[in-house]
């Protein structure tokens, strides 16, 4: 079955997903996770890509991102993984891939699953048994967006800042969220909507993004879940 292409529009986030070549992993060291934070960061800015969400995990990648041209997040990405690859093969002396090949990627609705996808995100350690708290694992944004740690990749989305008056209400009110645990079928719809390259959010999202690119763009395939979907992809 041939993959649908991808297609993103300024101005509306979308959940990236880059992962290591048959799932191998990409980082092996401290250094590594701190070089590829670097080129999100150069990257983002060169390209006009707000990040505001991450995780850096061994063996993928995932990005809340807002880009400010169509084209952004695929030069974004891009960018960051060729001068990764790069600093990898000169660093451990290694040839060949490094990443599985295209990025996965999907627009999100906003107002229904922006705040669940950040938090999808963040709780990647969390499900692979690496911490119990999302705050215990240093290659993330939650440090940052719940309890304020200085992170220069992050730019805050409105609807994060809409959660407090001030930083203090606003972390707050961002931990709270992580009281409760994601819906079964939000987790499914996201991990999903990422595998197939359709729209996360309702009907009248996917009836405007497809009103923007003049084109019918579909929606995940509802019962029972892939192999990747499964696997928490």
């Amino acid at each position: 079955m041939p993959r649908k292409p991808r297609f993103y529009l300024p101005g509306v986030p979308a959940h990236i997903i880059q992962r290591g070549n048959n799932r191998q992993a990409v980082f092996f060291g401290d250094d590594d996770y701190q070089a590829y934070w670097s080129w999100l960061m150069s990257g983002g800015k060169a390209h006009g890509c707000a990040i505001h969400a991450y995780v850096l995990m061994t063996n993928r990648v995932h990005l809340l991102v807002t880009p400010q041209q169509a084209d952004a997040i695929s030069r974004f990405v891009q960018y960051v993984g060729r001068h990764y690859v790069t600093y990898i093969n000169h660093h451990y002396g290694r040839t060949g891939s490094l990443w599985e090949g295209r990025h996965k990627g999907c627009v999100i609705g906003q107002e229904d699953y922006l705040m669940a996808c950040s938090r999808y995100i963040e709780l990647n350690p969390v499900r692979a048994g690496m911490v119990k708290q999302p705050g215990e694992y240093r290659w993330s944004s939650y440090r940052s967006n719940a309890f304020g740690k200085d992170d220069q990749l992050l730019i805050r989305h409105g609807l994060y800042m809409a959660l407090g008056g001030s930083a203090v209400e606003r972390q707050h009110a961002y931990r709270e969220l992580f009281l409760n645990a994601l819906d079964q079928e939000q987790v499914h719809d996201i991990r999903a909507t990422v595998q197939t390259g359709t729209p996360l959010g309702n009907d009248r999202f996917r009836e405007q993004i497809e009103k923007a690119l003049n084109c019918q763009v579909g929606q995940a395939r509802r019962g029972r879940p892939s192999r990747d979907i499964v696997k928490g992809y």
